[in-house]
């Protein structure tokens, strides 16, 4: 038995998991609260029932999304959960048959033992992510091809027959304001006015279905008709067409004339009552409501929206949101500009309610409950990517990585293999398969890849009209171009090439996709998973697959995003541990400064006499399988659970496909005196006289191109020139750490309490002499705070300072290093710097056992030993244990 939430995967990051077992579990005794109409709604959408049109994960959605109404009356998550663990409430042992024992939640089928603490921290956790907010919020975590949109149309006409049929009950809605990302997933909405509706709602209630109004705010020159007060309206828009903006220039008088607010004709008398009545004017409705002291404007759109009674607020997020892009628009992570997506639907709410009605609740679909590690604490229901694939919701998927391949070279490979599976599939559903390329520029589509395409079908005899451009840039794609790109999914579309930038990350559905190409690292690295994801979407009676083409760095980048966005995760929300604070850490005076030595080397280039004949290159130690071609297929996607399953994989030499050039001697000859600029008949004979001679250095060179540049023209380099070093020693001194800013004074810094000394502290006043550069010293562990006890009660210290807490820029003491795994350099402020009874200096980092030899440490500490040498200064590594214990050795300190 788990004995806390981690060790049970988690309730933090579950509760979705339970709350949908409690209500599978106690179905029959929760529909007995529901209405007629719900009864009837739920049966008639039922999978169960012949001739029903839901898939199951619709169909289960909307059964939580009717649970959250009817019996469990609109309370926010963290509510829910605390009636859950409390056993209260709807979740009480009169209604749900759950007991209670000596602290433990039992259930029929799960047995869970939470400990307060845990509850607590999960509990603050949720809390937090409503923060405050005047409406619940849920989330429906449904993976792409799922069918999200048609689940938000069959909600919202759920919502409208029930808050018609029960009036002015503050659990349903009357109105729909449904956010969109972005203008593509706007014209993809339009589907919930378009699809058959009599296929989710029964007939007996399509006659008020008939009465629903559906508004689409595309442009922004386009107004908002609805009534005020009116229901059934149904309103589309991107976020950014109802957006509050910040007024941030004075109005001038014409401006002031034209505008809303009544204030504006106040002091004319009764002229300007009279004008204020006739406009309808009036100043609690049309004031607009500030932020942090600047006043907010509203467009016309968010002055109708208030005025709606009952609102509902369903956020479309269509896959294009992952990771912090996530986390803010779900309101988790704190995004308070007067632009974003969660302010505008907060000040909708306060509106609302002011205006004597509500917003009743924001309810967002998107494709993934997670970010990164976390699971969003709002989630509501979810159906993941790799359930969504073994139960034929999705196409199954082919992933093929190549190495070592130039542009031209991938997109021949990747057509010629699309083809040949295009071929085999025929025309699902009367449609031409598609594929589509994705460059990371508009110059790079134009400039390479369409050309390159172009030259490919050629040599197939397929015409360039196949082509479709879509970059944007309307001097390459026009309105013609766009009408083709809006029916790619139609049996009229012949179009079967899709050249694209950045479509990935919106809500672009094309169901005959079947193939995606992406050659260069885009600079957006979970742009990688939202092209592949493109071609997923199912298609057709059984099940296809999409291949997806990608080169090894993005086929790396590829699995990450996968494991961050689509894991189950199992990183337990801890609560807040109350035993931390921010302490404020001054500059104590006068500044503490060390002398410091930095090297500098200059280099000079050494021209050698000539070679003696027969000097050998070594080419035949060169490593040829970094060149290879390599073309690595894997059957599905491996999820974490997976990794170790290698029979999915299969590896091919590609190598003969590569697009070589052939030199000749002459030829060879020129592009290494190009490189080493010198003379070609002073080249001539130099290689003449190698061992390999033309011979061997054209046989290689033919074979793999890339060999010239990285291996004979640097070892024939080498052979040329020697390389003499001068040594240029600076000495100046260093802060150990800067003035804090004026305002407000000081660093803040949060820490444990326990692991927090200070020089006002008694048991440190007759040692403050040897330490405290500043007044303050926080420490990460209890392994550094014993070491710094150690040392500052060491006879052989002069002095001790803490130099590993303020690491942001705050201290000249840093060492610059290259960091081996990025191959950037990156900055590292060992954790102390001693001075010794002798004079001397010596750097220490405590580091704990698993990670003393990783390639990070070792890294450092090669940096920190090459500047400790031309400073004097010595370097140490103490393990963890070791210095929490005080069995380390302190030779260093001789």
């Amino acid at each position: 038995m788990a004995s806390n939430a981690q060790d049970n995967f988690e309730l933090n990051n579950s509760f979705y998991v339970h709350l949908h077992e409690f209500y599978k579990i106690h179905r029959g005794t929760i529909r007995k609260n529901y209405t007629r109409l719900s009864k009837a709604f739920l049966d008639f959408n039922d999978p169960a029932r012949p001739g029903s049109f839901l898939r199951i994960p619709q169909f289960e959605a909307l059964e939580i999304y009717v649970f959250l109404k009817e019996f469990l009356d609109n309370k926010p998550v963290y509510q829910l959960f605390e009636d859950w663990y409390a056993n209260q409430g709807k979740f009480a042992e009169k209604v749900s048959g759950i007991s209670a024992v000596e602290g433990q939640i039992m259930q029929p089928d799960m047995f869970w033992n939470m400990a307060e603490n845990d509850y607590k921290g999960i509990f603050k956790k949720m809390k937090a992510s409503n923060g405050g907010r005047l409406y619940p919020n849920y989330i429906f975590a449904l993976t792409m091809g799922t069918g999200k949109t048609i689940l938000m149309a069959t909600c919202i006409f759920y919502d409208f027959l029930s808050g018609n049929k029960k009036g002015k009950d503050e659990r349903f809605i009357q109105n729909a304001l449904i956010f969109a990302p972005d203008k593509t997933v706007l014209q993809s909405l339009r589907e919930i006015e378009s699809f058959d509706h009599t296929k989710v709602v029964p007939s007996e209630y399509m006659p008020i279905v008939a009465e629903f109004k559906f508004h689409y705010l595309e442009d922004a020159g386009v107004s908002l008709n609805t009534m005020d007060g009116s229901k059934f309206n149904i309103i589309v828009s991107n976020s950014q067409k109802i957006i509050l903006r910040r007024d941030s220039k004075g109005k001038s008088t014409t401006d002031k004339l034209f505008s809303s607010g009544k204030e504006i004709y106040q002091g004319l008398g009764d002229v300007g009552d009279e004008m204020a009545d006739l406009l309808g004017l009036d100043g609690d409705t049309m004031a607009a409501t500030p932020e942090d002291e600047s006043d907010l404007v509203t467009n016309q759109r968010f002055e109708k929206i208030k005025r709606l009674p009952q609102l509902g607020i369903f956020v479309d997020e269509a896959h294009h949101a992952f990771g912090a892009k996530l986390a803010k628009d779900m309101g988790v992570k704190a995004d308070n500009t007067a632009n974003s997506l969660r302010k505008t639907i907060d000040e909708l709410a306060l509106n609302l309610k002011q205006a004597g009605t509500r917003v009743v609740g924001c309810y967002n679909y998107t494709g993934t409950p997670y970010v990164g590690k976390d699971v969003l604490p709002e989630v509501v229901y979810a159906y993941g990517l790799r359930k969504a694939i073994d139960n034929n919701y999705l196409k199954q998927v082919r992933l093929n990585g190549y190495s070592n391949t130039r542009h031209e070279e991938f997109l021949e490979i990747a057509i010629d293999q699309f083809l040949a599976e295009a071929d085999k599939v025929g025309r699902p559903e009367d449609m031409l398969p598609k594929m589509a390329i994705f460059g990371t520029t508009i110059e790079e589509i134009n400039n390479e890849v369409r050309p390159a395409v172009e030259k490919i079908l050629a040599k197939h005899g397929i015409s360039s009209n196949r082509i479709l451009v879509n970059v944007g840039d309307k001097k390459l794609t026009t309105d013609d171009d766009i009408r083709e790109f809006n029916r790619l999914d139609s049996p009229r579309s012949e179009k079967q090439f899709i050249l694209l930038v950045n479509k990935g990350r919106e809500g672009w559905n094309c169901r005959s996709l079947f193939s995606v190409a992406l050659y260069r690292e885009p600079k957006s690295k979970v742009f990688v998973l939202q092209a592949t994801m493109r071609c997923l979407r199912a298609i057709g009676s059984v099940q296809h697959t999409g291949h997806v083409f990608l080169t090894q760095e993005n086929m790396i980048l590829l699995d990450k995003e996968l494991q961050a966005n689509f894991r189950i995760s199992t990183e337990e929300l801890k609560e807040p541990d109350p035993n931390k604070s921010i302490v404020q850490v001054r500059v104590e005076q006068p500044s503490i400064k060390v002398p410091i030595k930095r090297v500098r080397r200059q280099f000079k280039l050494i021209e050698k006499e000539d070679l003696a004949k027969g000097y050998k290159l070594g080419l035949d130690e060169v490593e040829l399988d970094d060149y290879r071609l390599i073309h690595e297929t894997q059957q599905g996607l491996l999820m974490p659970e997976d990794l170790g399953m290698v029979k999915n994989r299969a590896r091919e030499d590609l190598s003969y496909l590569k697009e070589q050039r052939t030199f000749s001697r002459l030829s060879v000859v020129a592009d290494i005196a190009r490189y080493l600029n010198k003379p070609c008949l002073h080249i001539e004979k130099v290689i003449a006289g190698t061992e390999e001679g033309f011979g061997g250095i054209l046989d290689l060179v033919n074979q793999f191109n890339e060999v010239l540049y990285d291996q004979v023209i640097p070892r024939l380099f080498k052979a040329m020139y020697d390389i003499e070093s001068e040594s240029i020693t600076e000495e100046f001194e260093v802060e150990l750490v800067k003035e804090a800013p004026i305002d407000p004074g000081y660093y803040p810094v949060t820490a444990a309490k326990d692991k927090v000394i200070s020089k006002a502290d008694s048991s440190v006043s007759s040692l403050t002499n040897k330490s405290f550069h500043l007044d303050n010293y926080c420490f990460d562990s209890n392994p550094e705070r014993q070491f710094f006890w150690d040392m500052l009660n060491e006879d052989k210290v002069d002095k001790i300072w803490f130099t590993g807490m303020l690491t942001h820029g705050q201290s000249d003491f840093v060492i610059h290093y290259v960091d081996t795994d990025t191959q950037r350099v990156r900055s590292y402020y060992p954790d102390f710097l001693i001075k010794k009874q002798d004079g001397s200096y010596v750097m220490v980092e405590v580091k704990g056992e698993h990670m003393i030899e990783s390639q990070n440490v070792a890294d450092k500490k090669d940096a920190a030993e090459l500047m400790g040498v031309a400073s004097g200064i010595g370097y140490e590594i103490v393990a963890g244990k070791a210095a929490d214990s005080g069995s380390y050795d302190r030779s260093f300190l001789n």
